[in-house]
């Protein structure tokens, strides 16, 4: 679960839904630490104050994140944080690189948003899901967790 691939002998970061390589294998809280083990690594090579300046995240929500907490964090404020890794990613498109990949897993599944809500422990409805998802309302690390793990291990059958 290294944080590093390298392709052509440069280092590139993983994409947040790639935290883990068997997210199937993963309870939604173990990939929820995975995402964060990500977001340290970015905390670790840049300083605290240098994510908090350089993403408008409050200093205190990347201070917890650092010291191994688990506060609450959008996936908005992950990507921004893993965009600080200066290389080359923006924000933007990382949540459209995750939204993307879990449509995907969801076409492939064939799983609606329906049997998604009814089948991850969050206070969602169905629309409540997709509205995450496209990005209408905000999702939690923690909800992307739940979605990631349960799309990841309904394709693993």
């Amino acid at each position: 679960m290294g944080s590093e691939t390298f392709v052509d002998g440069a280092s590139i970061q993983r994409m947040l839904h790639e935290a883990a390589d068997e997210p199937a294998t993963l309870s939604p809280p173990q990939l929820r630490d995975a995402y964060e083990a990500e977001l340290r690594a970015v905390i670790d090579a840049n300083g605290i104050r240098t994510v908090a300046d350089e993403t408008g995240v409050p200093v205190e929500t990347v201070a917890d994140l650092a010291d191994g907490d688990a506060p609450t964090v959008t996936l908005s404020e992950a990507a921004a944080i893993l965009a600080v890794d200066g290389d080359g990613r923006d924000a933007d498109a990382i949540v459209q690189n995750v939204r993307d990949h879990l449509l995907m897993g969801m076409t492939t599944g064939v799983i609606d948003v329906d049997t998604i809500a009814s089948n991850v422990d969050l206070d969602l409805s169905g629309q409540e899901v997709q509205q995450a998802i496209e990005g209408r309302i905000r999702m939690t690390l923690a909800e992307l967790a739940a979605i990631h793990s349960y799309v990841a291990e309904r394709n693993s059958r």
